[in-house]
C-alpha cells in the first residue's frame, strides 16, 4: 500500500514537471515569433496624406447631412407652429359650434318655437357654416345642421391635432438625426488630426495645407448678369479657411460658400448641398456656365461654383479651404443653374 502511494505522488510530480515544460516552451515559441515578426511600417506620407482626405471627406459628408437636417428642423418647427396656430384656432370653431349645439338642444327640450330659431339664424356666428343659412323651415333642420357642423369642426380639430403630432415626432427624430451626424463629423476630424499628429512636423507641414491655384481675376472670367455677383463673391473668398457649418465671413464650408454666394445675386438658397440641387434648372455639364452650381459624389456631398474654363471655386476641406480647382476632378454628380 505504502509503495502505491508512492508511486501515486511519483507520478503527479511527473505530470506537473511536464506542463510547466509544456509552459515555458510555448511562452519561447511566443517570444521568438514576435521576435521574427518585422514592426509594423509607419504609413509614407502619401499614405497619411490619403488618409486624411478620405477623413476629410467623409466629415463632409456627415457635415452636409448635419446642414440637411438643420434645415429640415427650421422647415418643421414652421410647420408645427402654424398647425398649432391652426389648431387653437379650430379649437375656438369648434366649442362656438358646441355651445350653439347645446343650445338648441336646451331650447327644444324648452318647446321654443320658430320665433326663436329666427332669431339664431339672423344673429352673428362665427361658425361658417351657420354664416351662410338663410332660412331653416323647422327646428330640427337647425339641429340637424348644427350637429352636423359640430361633427364636421371634430374632425377637422383631429386632423389638426394629428399633424400636428406627427410633425413633433417628425423634430424629435431629426433633433436625434443632428447629434448622430455632429458626433460623425467630430469623430472623423479626431481621426485625421490623430493620423497628422503621428507625423513629423515637416511631413505634417507638407500635407496639411495644400496651395490653390491663383484665383483668376473676374475681368477674365466670362460671366455676366446675377451670376457675376455670385462668381465675384466666390473668388473674393479663395484662400479663406474651410469650417464644418461655417457660411462666412472668413470661413466656410462647401455649401455655405455657394450659398452665400449666390445670397449676393439676391437667391435664397438653403444650406445644404443636397437642397441646392434640388433650386434652379438642371444643366449638362457640356451646358455648364460661369455661375452654375456643380455637384459631387454620389449621395450628392459636395459643391462648388462654376467660373469657367474647366474650373470651380469651392470650399474643399481644412487642408485646402476655399479655392480654385478643375471641375472635374471629382466625382461629377450634376449641376444647376440658379435664379
Amino acid at each position: 500500500m505504502t509503495t502505491d502511494r508512492t508511486s501515486h505522488a511519483h507520478r503527479i510530480r511527473q505530470a506537473r514537471g511536464v506542463r510547466r515544460s509544456v509552459g515555458m516552451l510555448a511562452v519561447l515559441a511566443v517570444a521568438g515569433a514576435a521576435a521574427v515578426l518585422p514592426a509594423q511600417a509607419e504609413p509614407t506620407v502619401e499614405e497619411a496624406s490619403a488618409k486624411v482626405d478620405r477623413l476629410y471627406q467623409q466629415a463632409e459628408q456627415a457635415q452636409e447631412r448635419l446642414n440637411d437636417a438643420k434645415e429640415r428642423l427650421g422647415d418643421l418647427d414652421s410647420e408645427v407652429s402654424s398647425l398649432s396656430s391652426d389648431e387653437k384656432r379650430q379649437n375656438r370653431r369648434m366649442n362656438t359650434v358646441r355651445e350653439q349645439v347645446r343650445d338648441s338642444v336646451v331650447r327644444q327640450y324648452q318647446g321654443e318655437g320658430v320665433n326663436t330659431v329666427g332669431q339664431v339664424i339672423v344673429s352673428e356666428d362665427p361658425a361658417s357654416f351657420l354664416a351662410q343659412l338663410s332660412t331653416l323651415e323647422s327646428f330640427n333642420d337647425l339641429q340637424d345642421a348644427l350637429l352636423s357642423g359640430y361633427t364636421a369642426e371634430v374632425a377637422a380639430l383631429d386632423l389638426r391635432q394629428e399633424a400636428t403630432r406627427e410633425r413633433r415626432g417628425e423634430v424629435k427624430k431629426t433633433t436625434k438625426a443632428l447629434a448622430t451626424e455632429k458626433a460623425e463629423v467630430e469623430s472623423k476630424l479626431a481621426e485625421a488630426k490623430k493620423v497628422l499628429d503621428g507625423l513629423r512636423p515637416a511631413e505634417r507641414a507638407a500635407i496639411e495645407k495644400v496651395k490653390s491655384p491663383e484665383a483668376p481675376e473676374l475681368a477674365d472670367v466670362p460671366v455676366s448678369g446675377r451670376a457675376k455677383a455670385a462668381v465675384s463673391y466666390a473668388l473674393a473668398q479663395v484662400g479663406d479657411r474651410y469650417v464644418h457649418g461655417a457660411v462666412g465671413p472668413d470661413a466656410f464650408d462647401c455649401s455655405g460658400l455657394t450659398m452665400m454666394a449666390w445670397a449676393q445675386a439676391g437667391v435664397s438658397l438653403p444650406h445644404s448641398s443636397a437642397l441646392q440641387y434640388a433650386q434652379g434648372r438642371k444643366v449638362s455639364r457640356n451646358e455648364l456656365q460661369p455661375g452654375d452650381l456643380v455637384f459631387y459624389y454620389s449621395p450628392i456631398s459636395h459643391v462648388g461654383i462654376y467660373i469657367g474654363n474647366g474650373k470651380i471655386v469651392d470650399a474643399a476641406n481644412p487642408r485646402t479651404g476655399v479655392r480654385v480647382a478643375p471641375v472635374f476632378q471629382m466625382p461629377f454628380s450634376g449641376a444647376v443653374r440658379p435664379g
